[in-house]
């Protein structure tokens, strides 16, 4: 079976007929040789070309000169589209060249091959998918935002029922990006990506996605930053704020090291024996998954009446409220856990529990959702933003920082034509 017969028929284009296929010779920056499979394209007879500008018929101008359009690799061969452009005179536009199907605008590289490279950067670094494929760093880019566009344009946003909010870092000095992500049980997806994490930059999330998706939202996860507080509450009083656990974990796992380094340091200047040295990771972990010689260093430091240790026995009391059904008797617990901090003179910690009784009623709302509702969820989808800025070897601006971030972890739509490997 002929090349241009397969081509025919697993890639055909309204009103182009594939003429021919050669095998030439290019050369690389070296000057060596290699082999390369050229497509011709010819409209077909007595077809109508499309002004680029408007895309209606048009009539004809003139003819561009030939033009090599980069295609999927054939036998792992470099392969591409051959195709002299015709230019139209549009009423509207001017002299305007046609629209081609198998490319968008002016790009060289053909959109099957376009998608194909979107596809391959989910899973590899842009600058692994470039030197896979034999393409530049800024076709790669170019590439996913094709695919990020388009997602986003076809993506479909109703029946979204609970939401995370976060943010991650962007740039040194508090630079910060907000993300809202879709957590249904069925359906995780990052949703919207702003610029900052105030007020204003949280409301443009529900002006964006329109009062009437805002009031069918049922819950939503956040952690204790005020401005999110403010925005959640004033737009959105009747879905179900959640503060999760995990973050109330790394609340007290700060109030903890802070107390470690206090104390070591006193420990050293005083001249006594620095035994808490490198037990930053041992105090954090949970009691129940400590290995073995850790639960040996453990019991030795347990030995030591240390205001760090009496922290610790705290910290793990704690874990016990979220042992509880009851949203009273867990908030009753709750109330004795924080008089019992108060009383302990350990400052650090005392700062948390007086956190902790501001933020009361919502963190009890963990057990109205019956622990079914988690921003750890938003935390596993955060480590993932942090991996793919770090696959993508860089962002020239936060805009493209936002379009890997849609690309890896909004699950957006693809083509149906799109090649099945792509």
């Amino acid at each position: 079976m002929l090349m241009k017969t397969l081509l025919n028929h697993v890639q055909p284009f309204k009103g182009f007929v594939y003429k021919d296929a050669k095998l030439t010779k290019s050369y690389d920056k070296f000057e060596w040789p290699e082999d390369r499979i050229v497509f011709e394209i010819i409209p077909r007879k007595n077809s109508k070309a499309f002004c680029s500008g408007c895309g209606i018929q048009a009539p004809g101008y003139d003819t561009l000169p030939v033009r090599l359009y980069d295609y999927l690799p054939v036998l792992g061969v470099l392969t591409y589209f051959a195709y002299a452009r015709r230019r139209v005179k549009c009423p509207d536009c001017g002299v305007k060249a046609e629209m081609v199907p198998w490319a968008n605008g002016n790009s060289q590289l053909t959109l099957t091959l376009q998608w194909y490279l979107a596809g391959w950067a989910k899973d590899l670094s842009w600058k692994a998918v470039a030197s896979k494929f034999r393409v530049s760093w800024d076709s790669v880019c170019r590439s996913v935002e094709m695919a990020v566009e388009w997602g986003l344009d076809h993506r479909n946003l109703n029946g979204i029922k609970s939401i995370g909010v976060d943010e991650i870092a962007h740039a040194k000095g508090h630079k910060y990006l907000t993300l809202v992500y879709q957590i249904d049980a069925d359906m995780r997806r990052l949703l919207w990506i702003g610029n900052d994490r105030t007020e204003e930059c949280l409301k443009g999330f529900f002006t964006w996605f329109g009062r009437a998706r805002s009031n069918r939202i049922q819950a939503i996860c956040s952690d204790m930053w005020k401005p999110y507080l403010n925005v959640i509450k004033e737009l959105i009083p009747n879905a179900l704020h959640v503060l999760d656990r995990f973050h109330i974990a790394q609340h007290l796992g700060k109030a903890i090291d802070e107390v470690r380094a206090e104390e070591h340091r006193k420990l050293q200047e005083n001249g006594y024996e620095a035994i808490l040295t490198k037990t930053k990771w041992l105090l954090l972990r949970n009691r129940k998954n400590l290995k073995e010689d850790q639960e040996v260093s453990m019991k030795e430091l347990l030995k030591y009446n240390l205001k760090t240790m009496k922290a610790y026995l705290l910290k793990e009391e704690f874990s016990l409220f979220w042992t509880y059904s009851s949203p009273a008797w867990a908030g009753k617990f709750l109330d004795q856990w924080c008089t019992k901090v108060m009383r302990s003179k350990i400052e650090p910690l005392k700062k948390k529990a007086k956190m902790l009784r501001r933020h009361k009623p919502l963190i009890l709302n963990w057990f109205k959702a019956k622990g079914e509702l988690s921003s750890g969820v938003v935390e596993g989808l955060n480590l993932k933003a942090k991996l793919t800025a770090r696959k993508s070897y860089g962002f020239k601006n936060p805009e493209m920082q936002k379009i890997a971030l849609y690309h890896q972890l909004g699950k957006l739509p693809t083509p149906e034509w799109t090649h099945k490997f792509c």
